[in-house]
């Protein structure tokens, strides 16, 4: 718009040639060509023909000097694009029409300010422009830097997320080792010690409290068993068991993309690991891939399980009991299991979460 505004005024200006040129077509030609030179130059950018054009104006200007009327306007397309040169020329051409040929005074002083005019608004609008772009280049790097550390602050957070889930993983597992080797031998040597007493025992009285004292540490041995069962259990990683699998699989390249939370039903961990394991187990058996894609996925109403390979060769092992397994697996888990053996093993699997 600054373009506009500058070019508006310069032509505003030029209007005060009126008083010295007389009013005919010639002049409403002249105001023409100049307000077409500048909207053909703002919206059409021309570069590489403005010294052509400004060679056939000057050409012109020499047999109808009143086209110089309106030569501030041509002079600041000119400097805009620091042709400042060719600007030049044209300026003596009007110094040497109304200076020394024709000897107008007020053409040549009006001529000469606005050339200056135009000067002073081109280069005005230069550093406003100039401004501009650091200012939009500025705010575009800040905010892709804020982005940046958004994202990075969001992956630490993860991450630590992550690390914090994971220790809490470690010391369920470290607890319910300490219970099992320390607590549960101890219970386990109380009641072989009350199971040794009850048989030397002779004494009538004392038959009924051992035997009662022998129920209640079995009782406690059972509890503390599902205790570290449900501990273990719960402090399953479903990725890193995954990931641990994998590390042992040597028999070609596997993929594994991993995205599901982190409340997760043992029962689908573990089906998903054995799973997991029986098929790379038959992929070493019945097939001759040289790449496998695991992937787990959790979508709002369902878990989503996808081993395949690229292997050609296929055994008929539809009635395996690995395959059996895992159809019994999915079906007590009112899931729905698909293989597919046309183009390498494929198995697909969801399961719904209300299960």
């Amino acid at each position: 718009m600054n373009f506009f505004r500058d070019t508006g005024l310069l032509l505003l200006f030029s209007f005060f040639t009126i008083f010295h040129a007389s009013l005919d077509i010639v002049y409403v030609l002249a105001f023409l060509t100049a307000l077409i030179l500048c909207c053909s130059d703002y919206f059409l950018e021309l570069d590489k023909l403005l010294l052509p054009v400004l060679i056939l104006y000057l050409f012109v200007s020499i047999q109808l000097p009143v086209l110089l009327c309106f030569y501030p306007a041509f002079a600041y397309v000119l400097l805009r694009h620091k042709d400042f040169i060719p600007a030049a020329a044209g300026l003596c051409l009007y110094f040497w029409t109304y200076g020394i040929r024709e000897t107008d005074p007020y053409l040549l002083c009006i001529g000469i300010f606005g050339f200056i005019l135009a000067f002073l608004l081109q280069r005005s609008t230069g550093i406003y422009e100039q401004l501009d772009t650091l200012f939009k280049r500025t705010r575009d790097d800040s905010t892709e830097l804020n982005i940046l550390l958004t994202e990075k602050n969001h992956a630490l957070l993860e991450k630590q997320d992550y690390e914090i889930y994971a220790a809490t993983l470690r010391e369920r597992n470290r607890i319910a080792r300490e219970i099992h080797d320390n607590v549960g031998h101890l219970l386990s040597r109380s009641i072989l010690m009350v199971g040794a007493l009850r048989a030397v025992n002779k004494e009538s009285a004392l038959s009924e409290p051992l035997e009662t004292l022998d129920s209640t540490l079995n009782s406690a041995m059972d509890t503390i068993r599902n205790s570290v069962h449900d501990l273990h259990d719960e402090a399953i990683n479903l990725e890193e068991a995954v990931n641990s699998l994998l590390t042992d699989f040597n028999f070609c390249t596997v993929s594994f993309h991993y995205d599901m939370s982190r409340e997760i039903s043992r029962e689908i961990k573990y089906s998903f690991i054995s799973i997991t394991k029986e098929a790379l187990s038959n992929i070493i058996k019945h097939s001759n891939a040289t790449h496998v894609n695991i992937i787990m996925r959790e979508h709002p109403a369902l878990y989503q399980l996808l081993i395949e390979d690229n292997g050609t060769a296929f055994s008929n092992t539809s009635s395996g009991i690995g395959l059996v397994n895992m159809k019994e697996r999915i079906q007590s888990l009112k899931g729905n299991i698909q293989i597919l053996t046309d183009k390498g093993f494929k198995i697909f699997i969801t399961i719904p979460k209300e299960i």
